[in-house]
């Protein structure tokens, strides 16, 4: 693989945390020594029980928690995230409209009022929506249109990165699929890079170009989602598989 196909590259990850119980102050390991890379365009998915580290490492690749040991190389212009609960991600006192501008108001690169309306009206349609919800309010849409404005604010940007943080799994089964299908279709058409987190590992298999598990805050398997189900070789992974009546 060369160098400039990969957008983030971690070595030696190692994140903790600092619990204070009563008077004494317990130290956490979150991540320990991760090696991984994220090719560019792809969809990683990343997969692990509840308390893996997924949302740790999400968050660590954004800069957003420091790391005690390690490195972490990113070449994405912009990254962004996306999380699993839409309503509280928007501000619900604000239209539509106020919410997808404020990326564009916070950016290096200054626009016009009339150029940020046309903006939002763009990425509406990209993720399926017209311009009559720009003056709409965040509780006076269904949980699939409020995942659909979140994917839209995080594409005012025009990020290389998106990380997806359990983005479907608040939605229910017929909703789940037409996001996901939303999301390939973005993939697709802005050759995005996407790193794809959930516990849904049978969704994982038709989404993700590969696969990586984590257990415990260290990485375990990673590969292809049909050789690591086809053949899992760590017990864990087997577990795991087993627990989705994959395997």
């Amino acid at each position: 693989m060369m160098a400039e196909d990969i957008i983030v590259k971690g070595k030696d990850v190692t994140v903790s945390f600092i619990n204070k119980i009563g008077n004494r102050k317990e130290k956490k390991t979150v991540l320990e020594g991760l090696d991984f890379d994220v090719q560019r365009g792809e969809i990683l998915g990343l997969a692990g029980e509840s308390g893996s580290g997924k949302s740790t490492l999400a968050k660590a690749i954004l800069g957003m928690v420091p790391l005690e040991r390690g490195s972490i190389e990113s070449k994405a212009e912009n990254p962004q995230m996306i999380f699993q609960d839409p309503y509280s991600s928007l501000n619900p006192a604000k239209t539509i409209s106020w919410i997808m501008q404020e990326p564009l108001k916070l950016g290096k690169k200054k626009y016009t009022g009339s150029e940020r309306l046309a903006k939002v009206e763009e990425r509406l349609g990209e993720v399926g929506l017209d311009a009559g919800y720009m003056q709409r309010k965040p509780g006076e849409l269904s949980g699939g249109q409020r995942q659909r404005i979140c994917i839209g604010t995080a594409l005012m940007q025009a990020p290389e990165l998106l990380i997806a943080d359990e983005p479907v799994s608040a939605l229910d089964v017929t909703i789940q699929a037409q996001v996901l299908e939303l999301m390939r279709e973005i993939h697709r058409k802005k050759k995005l890079t996407i790193l794809f987190i959930s516990h849904d590992l049978r969704t994982m298999y038709n989404f993700c170009d590969r696969v990586m598990i984590l257990q415990k805050g260290r990485i375990v398997e990673c590969g292809k989602p049909e050789d690591i189900y086809s053949d899992p070789k760590e017990p864990y992974t087997r577990l795991l598989l087993e627990s989705a009546g994959i395997v």
